[in-house]
């Protein structure tokens, strides 16, 4: 049968699309490709890098379809030397996805749908098997009187046949201040109605709220990379922007990155990042030293220490038996790692922890280390001191104590990187038993559980990994329970999804960990704020045949390849407080069907 201009042109884009999936599938192909010069399709597989998540969510995969960047100027005439490849990628990513117009994503759409209608056999995808593509998502310019941003078309299916197409368009408008200008819910359920000719309909209610990210101080703001969103979700909406009632649906979506000086466990963080200076020493061979903390030097500190323990030692050999475990205490109350009111500090350090304490507050130099610890070995060798340390500790200095003991020494070179080791052995021993005091003392695992992350039969460097991990598992916790209160009953299931998360995955603060919550145990946090998104969705029909009209509020554009006339807002009304009212983006997604005969 031959074909007519339009068929020919469904074919083209049909075969093109297919081949694009058909590698993606393989793992060929990633990068986005150009169609007819002008038209830039990209394959999203990945959820995080989807620009319809605000939005829509559907399919795992989505073509996501705008127009072409414009070449450079000259870029054809210019030799491949002259402009690198970074700077292309900057030149594009300052201009930003660009919009088609809304009369060519219509056309591209209407291309989707015939590739899929089992009626035109002259399109080739009709044979059997038939591809079956992901759904289209075209970027559009808002030229049309509705303001469409977005068209969306995917496929129905029965079985495996594909028996009709839904299409989706989104409109979007805003920033505006005040309900004056929203629909309201009986509005939004009428349009629905009249548009798919339905008598009853059903209403479903979304909204987030953030709970902890940006910080406002004397009117100025401060960034957080730390951020816990809750989501809610629940059915029969009484009216725009109700609050979440009780009864919803409720996830907290935490993400916590460590080192923010708000932390709690801000001090851990700071003896965490020394220990990852000393490896990165090790590994490279040249250490970066941080400022001391200290007025005194390493070596001074060290001295005091050992000299304390002899004072400590003489008046041991005078005092009765049952004084011996005052002495100890004493002796190793020095520098507790974790000093909050919900984190019990540590009142066992053991010489080797206390010396770690001293130097890494006042090391600054290779010399002091070797120093520092010659003093150390020296006093050993001599029976100056008898230090007390932790059973199982597995740190070389820890086996040189143990065999001073015995009065039978091995000899300890402290030259090249061995001096670094040893400090580094010391602070991983001394640490995992401050992770230990925490996760064990609150209840929230057992060492069974730990056992991974406290391993010291693997490299050194895998070792300080694992105690990263560790120690952002304790920043997320410590954080859920200083800022929102969470008890045990809720910080113990989040443990457990941290722990079982980092068994399988490298290092990640981008990563996002789900608790679900009863909203009672946080309605403190959100009932007299205003969400940064609200949405109501209205349905109709059951299965393959039900349809949505969804209504959005935003505080963010929904949408970036599209301009937006910002209006001069008040600083006041754009920050959390009880007095503002916030701007929001308003987003109406509709969608309709048709079935294949």
């Amino acid at each position: 049968m031959k074909k007519n201009g339009i068929t020919a042109a469904t074919g083209e884009f049909q075969k093109f699309l297919i081949a694009y999936y058909q590698d993606g599938q393989k793992g060929e192909l990633k990068q986005p490709l150009v169609y007819e010069s002008d038209i830039h399709v990209q394959l999203v597989n990945d959820e995080g890098k989807n620009p319809l998540r605000c939005i829509w969510s559907g399919s795992k995969s989505v073509f996501i379809i705008e127009k072409a960047i414009p070449k450079l100027e000259n870029e054809e005439e210019t030799t491949e030397d002259s402009i690198s490849p970074d700077s292309k990628l900057h030149f594009k990513e300052a201009l930003g996805p660009m919009p088609l117009a809304v009369m060519k994503a219509r056309q591209l759409i209407s291309w989707y749908t015939m590739a899929h209608n089992p009626n035109m056999p002259q399109l080739v995808n009709a044979s059997s098997p038939a591809v079956v593509l992901p759904p289209v998502w075209v970027r559009c310019d808002s030229s049309d009187p509705e303001g469409t941003c977005w068209l969306g078309a995917e496929t129905i299916r029965t079985d495996s046949k594909v028996t009709g197409i839904n299409f989706h368009s989104v409109t979007c408008k805003g920033p505006v201040i005040g309900k004056a200008s929203f629909i309201n819910l009986d509005e939004l359920k009428k349009a629905h109605k009249g548009r798919h000719h339905s008598s009853t309909v059903t209403t479903k209610g979304y909204a987030q709220y953030d709970l902890f990210g940006s910080t406002v101080v004397e009117s100025s703001i401060i960034e957080s990379q730390s951020s816990v969103v809750v989501d809610f979700t629940w059915n029969n909406v009484e009216n725009i922007l109700q609050t979440p009632p009780l009864t919803s649906a409720a996830t907290l979506n935490i993400k916590v990155g460590s080192g923010d000086q708000r932390s709690p466990v801000y001090h851990l963080y700071k003896e965490l990042e020394f220990l990852i200076v000393l490896a990165e020493g090790l590994k490279t061979g040249e250490t970066d030293w941080p400022e001391p903390l200290e007025t005194k030097t390493a070596v001074e500190l060290v001295r005091a220490l050992i000299e304390d323990l002899k004072n400590k030692f003489d008046v041991y050999q005078k005092q009765p038996a049952k004084e011996s475990e005052k002495i100890k205490s004493d002796a190793a109350s020095v520098e507790g790692s974790i000093q909050t009111a919900f984190v019990t500090d540590r009142g066992d350090l053991d010489f080797a922890e206390q010396l770690w304490s001293r130097m890494r507050r006042s090391v600054a130099s290779y010399r002091d280390v070797v120093d520092s610890l010659t003093l150390v070995i020296q006093a050993l060798k001599f029976g100056d001191i008898q230090p007390w340390i932790h059973r199982g500790s597995s740190s070389s200095l820890s086996k040189l104590i143990q065999q001073s003991y015995h009065g039978n020494m091995d000899n300890f070179s402290l030259t090249g990187l061995a001096p670094i080791r040893m400090l580094l052995e010391v602070g991983l021993d001394k640490m995992r038993k401050d992770y230990i005091n925490y996760f064990i003392g609150q209840e929230l695992t057992t060492l069974n559980y730990l056992d991974y992350f406290l391993s010291s039969s693997v490299d050194v460097q895998e070792q300080v990994q694992r105690l990263k991990k560790l120690h952002h598992m304790l920043e997320i916790v410590v954080n859920c329970n200083a800022f929102l209160n969470l008890a045990h009953e809720h910080l113990f299931p989040l443990t457990q999804s941290c722990l079982q998360f980092y068994k399988k995955h490298p290092y990640s603060e981008e990563h996002v960990f789900h608790l679900q919550i009863r909203p009672s145990v946080i309605s403190s946090f959100y009932q007299n704020e205003h969400p940064q998104t609200w949405r109501v969705e209205v349905s109709s029909g059951h299965g393959q045949k039900e349809v949505k009209t969804t209504w959005q509020l935003s505080g963010m554009a929904p949408v970036e390849h599209v301009g937006f006339d910002i209006p001069d807002i008040p600083f006041e009304t754009t920050i959390n407080g009880e007095a503002e009212k916030p701007a929001y983006f308003t987003t109406m997604i509709s969608c309709s069907q048709v079935h294949f005969m």
